[in-house]
């Protein structure tokens, strides 16, 4: 099961006597990605390489290193974490030794790695639309009861016999939810696909 992140996270190291600062956050379209880069990147360091994925969707840089030392292993760490939604920026201050490909690959890889085995994680989980009716006095309880099995309310219409919910629910929810409404409401309240 994927995850994305829950907040920002960074991650500091000393390599060689150069500076290596990993942040990561998380996204929800290529302009978020894009904003997070933009925003954390220090002009004055040596270099800014950044990954992101989103779905089947990712992008890398290696920002002036040699080809593939910098961007794929920053992309490499962030599916061997399974992480999704995520962008993750490396910065490097140069310190004057030189680390070769493998160090390089291993330093940008591994701050990467590091920075999101620490980084608070929530599960990504792929919600289906679903609809249901319930009556003004039950709408607190059809709410509370979509919440505690992860769903959204993406919609709600008033009408005169009561409420008319568009709700987003995991697919292996929507069995025990349909249980719960209907001893709730005493069969009235249906799940509709």
């Amino acid at each position: 099961m994927p995850f994305t992140l829950s907040g920002f996270c960074e991650y500091r190291e000393e390599i060689r006597k150069s500076r290596f600062i990993t942040l990561a956050g998380p996204i929800t379209s290529a302009a978020d990605a894009q904003a997070f880069i933009e925003q954390h990147s220090d002009l004055s360091a040596s270099h800014n390489c950044w990954a992101c994925k989103l779905g089947d969707q990712y992008r890398s840089t290696d920002d002036g290193e040699p080809g593939g030392t910098a961007g794929r292993p920053i992309l490499a760490a962030i599916e061997a974490q399974d992480c999704d939604q995520v962008a993750v920026l490396v910065i490097r201050w140069y310190g004057g030794i030189q680390l070769g490909t493998g160090g390089l690959a291993r330093a940008y890889g591994g701050g990467a790695n590091k920075c999101l085995q620490g980084a608070p994680k929530v599960e990504l989980i792929s919600r289906v639309p679903v609809s249901c009716a319930c009556a003004f006095g039950e709408l607190a309880l059809v709410k509370l009861r979509v919440a505690e099995l992860g769903g959204l309310v993406v919609e709600e219409t008033f009408t005169a016999n009561g409420v008319e919910l568009q709700l987003a629910i995991g697919d292996r929810q929507i069995e025990t939810l349909q249980m719960q409404l209907a001893d709730l409401s005493r069969g009235r309240i249906l799940l509709q696909r």
